[in-house]
C-alpha cells in the first residue's frame, strides 16, 4: 500500500461503545465485526484509518491500538480548541501514540486552521524527530493552505495533503480553485463525509438513522439527485452510495467513509476503482446544483476557527 497513492480512507468517527454507535449511526458493532473489516481492508490494499481523539468519544483511538496497528496507515489530527499554548501538539500526540501503542503516526493534521504557523512549528519539530511521518491539514481555505504550504516549504518539508468536505452535493473546494491548486502541487486532497453522513444513499432502502431523521425535508430535496445516483449505480452494477464514493474517486478526491463491516470495506474498494464517465459526472453535478440542498456544508468546522491573536 502506497501512502502517496491511496485509494480511498477508512474513517473511525462511528467506532465505539453501543450508547454512541445507536446515537450517531443509529446500531451498534460489535468489536469483532470491526476487526474483520479491519483484516478484509488488508486483504483490499486499503488499510489506512483516519483518527482523532474525540472519535468515538475517545474509544476509537484506543481500539485501534488494542486491535494492532502493524502493515497499517494512522492518519490522526490536532484539534486546536484554543489559542496555541507551547507544548499542546506535542502531549496531544504524545496521548495519541500511548494509545495507538506507537512510535510514531504516518499522517498528522493540523485539524483547523487556529494560529496556523505556531501550531505548523510544533509539528514540524515532531516531524523532525521522526514522530511524525507526514504533514497535513484539514478544513482550511485555499489561502490558508498557501500559508501552511510556505510554512512548510521554509523547511523543506512537502505538505501531503489537505482533508476537506467534499460530496456530489458539495463540491465548493472544486469551485474556488483549491481541488485544483492541489493537484497543481501534488497535494492530495481527502474528502470526508462523501455519503453526508449517510444520507447520499439509495432512497429506496428505509433505515432509521438519527442523520436521516434530523434532515428529513431535506432528504426529500434530494429527489433529483437519487434518480440520477440509481441510474449510474445500475449502469455499473454497483449500489447507489458506491456512485457517491465512485463520484469523488473520479475528481481525484481520495474518499473517506465510516466503515465498520468488512462489506463496507469492500464497497468502498470497490467503488473506489470505478471511474464514471464525463456525462455521468455532469449529470450528477447537474441534479446536485438544481436541488440546491447543503447537508453538511464546506464551513462546517469554521465557527471554531479562533480568530488570531493581536501581536503585541
Amino acid at each position: 500500500m502506497d501512502i502517496m497513492k491511496p485509494i480511498a480512507v477508512i474513517g473511525t468517527n462511528a467506532w465505539g461503545g453501543k450508547l454512541y454507535g445507536k446515537a450517531i449511526r443509529g446500531n451498534y458493532v460489535e468489536d469483532d465485526v470491526i476487526m474483520d473489516a479491519m483484516r478484509t481492508a488488508k486483504e483490499c490494499d486499503m488499510a489506512i484509518y483516519d483518527l482523532a481523539r474525540d472519535y468515538g468519544l475517545g474509544k476509537a483511538q484506543k481500539m485501534i491500538g488494542n486491535f494492532g496497528t502493524q502493515d497499517i496507515i494512522i492518519s490522526a489530527k490536532y484539534t486546536p480548541f484554543t489559542h496555541y499554548k507551547k507544548g499542546c501538539v506535542r502531549k496531544s500526540l504524545m496521548k495519541d501514540l500511548s494509545d495507538f501503542k506507537r512510535d510514531y503516526v504516518d499522517i498528522y493534521w493540523l485539524h483547523l486552521p487556529t494560529d496556523i504557523r505556531e501550531h505548523l512549528e510544533e509539528i514540524i519539530e515532531l516531524y523532525n524527530e521522526g514522530k511524525i511521518k507526514h504533514i497535513g491539514i484539514s478544513n482550511f481555505t485555499l489561502e490558508e493552505c498557501k500559508l501552511s504550504k510556505s510554512i512548510l516549504d521554509a523547511h523543506h518539508i512537502p505538505l501531503y495533503g489537505v482533508q476537506n468536505h467534499y460530496s456530489i452535493i458539495c463540491r465548493e473546494w472544486e469551485k474556488n480553485g483549491l481541488l485544483d491548486w492541489c493537484k497543481e502541487n501534488n497535494i492530495l486532497f481527502w474528502g470526508w463525509a462523501v455519503l453526508e453522513e449517510g444520507l447520499l444513499v439509495d432512497p429506496r432502502v428505509k433505515k432509521r438513522s438519527p442523520m436521516k431523521f434530523t434532515f428529513n425535508g431535506k432528504v426529500r430535496k434530494l429527489a433529483p439527485v437519487y434518480k440520477v445516483m440509481i441510474k449510474v449505480a445500475d449502469r455499473h452494477g454497483i449500489k447507489v452510495p458506491q456512485v457517491a464514493m465512485a463520484f469523488c474517486a473520479s475528481k481525484g478526491v481520495i474518499p473517506m467513509c465510516g466503515c465498520r463491516k468488512p462489506e463496507q470495506v469492500k464497497d468502498l474498494a470497490d467503488a473506489a476503482s470505478i471511474r464514471l464517465t464525463m456525462g455521468e459526472i455532469r449529470k450528477l453535478e447537474e441534479s446536485a446544483d438544481r436541488a440546491n440542498v447543503s447537508i453538511m456544508g464546506a464551513d462546517l468546522f469554521r465557527p471554531f476557527v479562533l480568530k488570531e491573536k493581536r501581536k503585541g
